[in-house]
């Protein structure tokens, strides 16, 4: 078994981006940070996310060489550690003043479903479109074609299209009962 190095030579290899530095690191300090969050946001899961992120910050600093002394991981980390709670809290102090601000407005009523659509009458209102713009509304709408390609298509310009769509569009919601 390796010995366990100190916290300089941690430090110096996770700048040389040493894996296995990174997963001493992990190992030593991921149980005191998971701790501190227990203690300090008293959620489990909320502690396990304060480990990541925790961790992913401390990593990132160190592989940039920003710690300016690499004698004070444990302190570093810690560090970090407690910033990161206290810009959690900032956030959901935040948060909560906002939804007291404008929560009522934002939180209106839940508008009712829509209504299910009949698919037989749907079929029967598009057969009795004349050819041209039952072409038009089946490749717009169930092909997916531009306006371009359906133009290509029939020979017409992409103006006609718009037209033939738009008139075909209103026999449809006619023809089902459904205002405009």
């Amino acid at each position: 078994m390796e010995k366990e190095r100190n916290d300089a030579d941690l430090v110096r290899q996770i700048e040389l981006n040493d894996r296995e530095a990174e997963a001493e690191l992990f190992k030593r300090m991921a149980p005191r940070i998971r701790l501190y969050g227990l203690r300090h946001l008293r959620d489990p899961h909320a502690a396990d996310d304060l480990v990541q992120q925790v961790l992913i910050t401390s990593l990132e600093a160190l592989r940039a060489g920003r710690l300016r002394d690499p004698g004070r991981l444990t302190s570093f980390v810690l560090g970090t550690c407690r910033m990161t709670v206290l810009d959690l809290r900032r956030n959901r102090q935040r948060r909560e003043r906002l939804l007291e601000q404008f929560g009522p407005d934002t939180l209106a009523p839940v508008p009712p479903p829509m209504p299910r659509l009949d698919q037989e009458r749907l079929a029967h209102c598009v057969q009795k479109l004349k050819e041209r713009e039952r072409a038009v509304i089946v490749m717009t709408f169930y092909d997916e074609q531009t306006g371009a390609d359906v133009a290509r298509f029939l020979g017409a310009s992409e103006a006609n299209v718009r037209v033939i769509r738009h008139r075909a569009i209103g026999q449809l919601r006619d023809c089902m009962g459904v205002a405009a």
